[in-house]
């Protein structure tokens, strides 16, 4: 359990404390807070609340949704983004995850398509890459990477537009490893016919920056955002993906990021207990 990482969106119904002390007791060495959870206590308390714990912090949860087609929206998302930077720097993380948001013509995640919405997405995903590029310098000075991740595509309209390994590295490219990288998220992208190859391209390139597991069950939930489960009771295979992260190089936390209503009822050690078990037999003999 070197590696393990709960992350709180695992346990959605326990406070970060509660986290981080059902963390601790299982002898886990990290936490991947979202921002939901440092917000309720302030930067400074959820820092210290971690520290005290003697875990680390493996990324920040979330920064992004960079995709607006207005001054407005463009304003409003960088200046989210500079805050969730100084809140990853504040708790000692170096990876701040960015989920790049969707087309315009989504209002909220999940909505209908508002009227004479703007759905070009070329031009979406165009302004996530000059967004990116707008607050690099404001994380390196920070000392913060930015984490591209790629949501499944049924997800493209209203959470992320880009949707591959490979989309999310074309994105990283012109910026140096140190300050944009990528995530592999198993639930994302085990379907990708190109994800062995743009696992090894992402360690060659040195922008591995996180590996976050859980698995994809079926039937999906009236929410598919919620269809996540515990490694091993869904389809994903967790002993190949891992040795492909595992052959591009990657030493780093392994977080367990599930949203299921029916795991967030669970007792939080039972939570904890329960991913443990998973990850020793499904996913630390492949590392």
């Amino acid at each position: 359990m070197t590696r393990l990482a709960l992350n709180t969106a695992t346990a959605k119904r326990a406070t970060l404390a509660e986290a981080v002390e059902a963390a601790a007791r299982a002898g886990l060495p990290a936490v991947g807070p979202w921002r939901d959870r440092v917000a309720e206590v302030g930067t400074e308390a959820a820092a210290r609340i971690i520290r005290d714990a003697g875990l680390q912090v493996s990324s920040l949860c979330r920064g992004g949704f960079l995709t607006a087609a207005d001054d407005a929206g463009r304003e409003a998302a960088l200046a989210d983004n500079r805050a969730a930077i100084v809140e990853a720097a504040t708790l000692g993380a170096s990876e701040l995850v960015l989920v790049v948001g969707g087309l315009p013509a989504n209002p909220e995640p999940g909505a209908a398509a508002l009227p004479d919405g703007d759905k070009d997405i070329a031009a979406a995903r165009q302004r996530v890459v000059d967004r990116v590029g707008e607050l690099v310098p404001f994380a390196a000075e920070h000392g913060v990477r930015l984490v591209l991740e790629p949501l499944h595509p049924m997800f493209a309209a209203d959470r992320a537009v880009l949707s591959t390994l490979g989309q999310c590295l074309d994105v990283a490219a012109p910026f140096d490893s140190s300050e944009v990288g990528v995530l592999v998220d198993t639930y994302h992208v085990w379907w990708d016919p190109q994800l062995e190859q743009q696992i090894a391209r992402a360690g060659r390139e040195g922008r591995l920056a996180l590996y976050q597991v859980c698995d994809w069950l079926l039937p999906l939930a009236a929410d598919p955002l919620l269809s996540r489960g515990f490694m091993g009771d869904g389809y994903v295979d967790f002993p190949t993906i891992t040795r492909w992260v595992a052959e591009a190089g990657y030493t780093g936390a392994v977080e367990v990021e599930i949203f299921n209503a029916d795991v967030w009822a669970m007792p939080t050690d039972e939570i904890v207990a329960t991913m443990t078990e998973r990850y020793d037999r499904l996913v630390a003999p492949y590392l």
